[in-house]
């Protein structure tokens, strides 16, 4: 089984960070399946750049026309330039319209693997990662991704072909003032290589600390009662405001390496066309180059210097955006939970008898949470856990989800050892309802389909098992009443009997009740314990408990401490032995006479 992340790496780990061919073979599985659309707007890229090298040369004809006022030549050359004009603009609004698509389907379609990655996650490692870096990574860092997808498809692609076409064509022109020109062309370069680097390292920590901060703010949002409650505002305003100046000097510092890069790149740029007309002005002289040669070379050299600025631009862009990558390529490497065995078998009709037999289980390296556990609930039965924090009970629980497997023993459900079951079909044959119930927004139905397929009749009778169809009838759209983020416009005790209605609508063999009435007034407990007992009958049922008092009529009661049984019986069996569970009865002030 694989281990859960250190304590001391609460946030996903880092990775190297992708170079340009890492990327490319990153996304093109994405890119594939939009081939045609991809060559149809590589085709209209195409002619959008050939038009750059026919505009040159027709701004070589027009400006010694419009020198000599020879207004026949100059109108033929604007006409021209006007049918090429309208021919390289459809060109780009195709490629716009054509690659804009694919881009747009690579993020979606990159934002999905990565939250049904997100959803594999070994359960461990999920529950030592920070829901808001979560949400921040597969939402901003998986749309700065998707920006740069477009850019590279769109707007990048045809900026270096300009480049690579304008070129060519002043080469063809004049190499000798072409090859002057393109001596400026590597110091340019290794600037922006240079400045992009360190932008991109910038941008990672500008983007963890707004991670960092996403966390906080959801941590503050929902802890605002508690906040409030111990006057703690002057506290935690004092941790945003830290946390705020964190990010905005991290941002402070990307900013200013940008500020920086435009007017060092943009002094060389005016330095190098400053230094190309005076050798242009130079060849003309001695009469290596006529002036509409020389026009048409200022014009294709004009034309570098938007290309120039977009692939600047997008450079920088493409170095967040790596960031970005290397944030999300990290929920990638994180352990996910064991697979089905290949040979898994088929579950079929489920009585309900568990059997642990021997079990030893630890997290990672860390001492073992469960030690040689041996336990046997017939169906039917009614099985409470107790102990102290700590002693195992809902470790015991995840080994019945096979969120965690066993490193000794074996856990059996009707004889089936759970390793060789597959975990889709065993989690429908055993049903939880959390000491903390929550529900997604949604109507009250969907609360209790739960994403199965369910008749509103079978909605209805699991309610009613479950004694929440009274309350939701009186709800203003009953069933399709709408429910709140995490069920804020409904009661506790409400809520917790829609978590029993979900549990139970699937008739699963095995229900587990993970302190379910812990967190409950008298009033809503006795309601949800009335549900409660509709509910369990007919199914085998574990029970944690840290109230003894909700379990005295449970079939056995199990005694946990120090991730072994140290007793178990019934309740007035356990209470006529002077042992650890009339210890904690008697500490609950529960009467010590069978």
């Amino acid at each position: 089984m694989p281990a859960p992340p250190p304590d001391s790496l609460p946030q996903l780990q880092r990775t190297s960070a992708p170079s340009l061919a890492g990327t490319v073979r990153r996304l093109w599985p994405l890119l594939r399946p939009h081939r045609r659309r991809l060559l149809a707007g590589g085709a209209c890229i195409l002619v959008f750049v050939l038009c750059w090298p026919v505009l040159a040369w027709l701004a070589g004809r027009l400006i010694p026309a419009i020198g000599a006022g020879d207004v026949g030549l100059t109108l033929q050359s604007i006409l021209a330039a006007l049918a090429v004009f309208m021919v390289q603009k459809a060109a780009q609004y195709g490629q716009d319209t054509l690659l804009a698509n694919p881009a747009l389907r690579v993020s979606q379609a990159l934002r999905q693997q990565l939250f049904a990655r997100l959803q594999q996650l070994d359960f461990n490692a999920l529950e030592k990662l920070s829901a808001g870096d979560l949400t921040y990574r597969l939402t901003e860092d998986a749309d700065r991704v998707g920006e740069v997808i477009y850019k590279t498809i769109q707007d990048t692609t045809p900026s270096a072909l300009q480049l690579v076409a304008v070129l060519g064509y002043m080469v063809w022109l004049d190499w000798p003032l072409a090859l002057a020109t393109l001596l400026l062309a590597p110091l340019v370069a290794l600037l922006v290589s240079g400045f992009g680097a360190r932008v991109m390292g910038a941008a990672e920590r500008s983007q963890e600390q707004v991670s960092e901060l996403a966390s906080l703010l959801g941590e503050a949002i929902s802890g605002l009662p508690l906040v409030r409650a111990f006057a703690a505002e002057p506290w935690l305003q004092r941790r945003f405001d830290q946390e705020i100046d964190l990010h905005r000097r991290a941002r402070y510092r990307t900013l200013r390496l940008l500020a920086l890069q435009h007017p060092v790149v943009g002094f060389l740029e005016a330095a190098g066309i400053l230094a190309v007309l005076w050798i242009g002005a130079w060849r003309i002289q001695s009469g290596q180059l006529d002036s509409q040669g020389f026009s048409s070379y200022v014009a294709a050299l004009l034309m570098l210097i938007d290309p120039i600025a977009h692939l600047t631009t997008n450079f920088n862009e493409f170095q967040q955006g790596q960031a970005s990558l290397q944030r999300l390529r990290a929920i990638e490497n994180e352990p996910v939970e064991t697979p089905d065995s290949p040979q898994a078998q088929p579950l079929g009709p489920v009585r309900g008898a568990l059997q642990l037999e021997q079990v030893w289980f630890a997290y990672g390296d860390g001492e073992p949470v469960l030690r040689q556990v041996s336990l046997e609930v017939k169906p039917g039965q009614v099985v409470a856990l107790v102990g102290p924090s700590g002693a195992g009970k809902s470790t015991l629980f995840s080994l019945l989800l096979r969120f965690n497997n066993c490193q000794r023993g074996r856990v059996l459900l009707d004889g089936h050892d759970l390793a060789d079951l597959r975990a889709r079909e065993l989690r429908q044959a055993v049903a939880l309802v959390p000491q903390q119930s929550s529900v997604f927004s949604g109507t009250v139905a969907e609360a209790i389909a739960f994403g199965r397929p369910a008749t509103a009749e079978a909605i209805r009778q699991a309610a009613r098992l479950a004694n929440a169809d009274g309350f939701i009838s009186q709800l203003p759209h009953g069933y399709q009443s709408r429910l709140e983020e995490r069920g804020r416009n409904v009661s506790g005790g409400q809520l917790q009997r829609l978590a029993i209605a979900r549990a139970v609508l699937g008739n699963p063999a095995v229900l587990l009740l993970d302190e379910a009435t812990s967190a409950l007034d008298a009033e809503a407990e006795e309601a949800v314990q009335a549900g409660l007992q509709t509910a369990m009958a007919g199914r085998s049922v574990l029970v944690i408990a840290h109230r003894l008092s909700t379990v005295q009529k449970a079939d056995r009661i199990v005694v946990l401490e120090a991730g072994r049984i140290v007793q178990q019986g019934s309740h007035n069996q356990l209470m006529a032995q002077d042992g650890r569970y009339r210890q904690l009865c008697r500490r609950q002030f529960i009467h010590l006479e069978p």
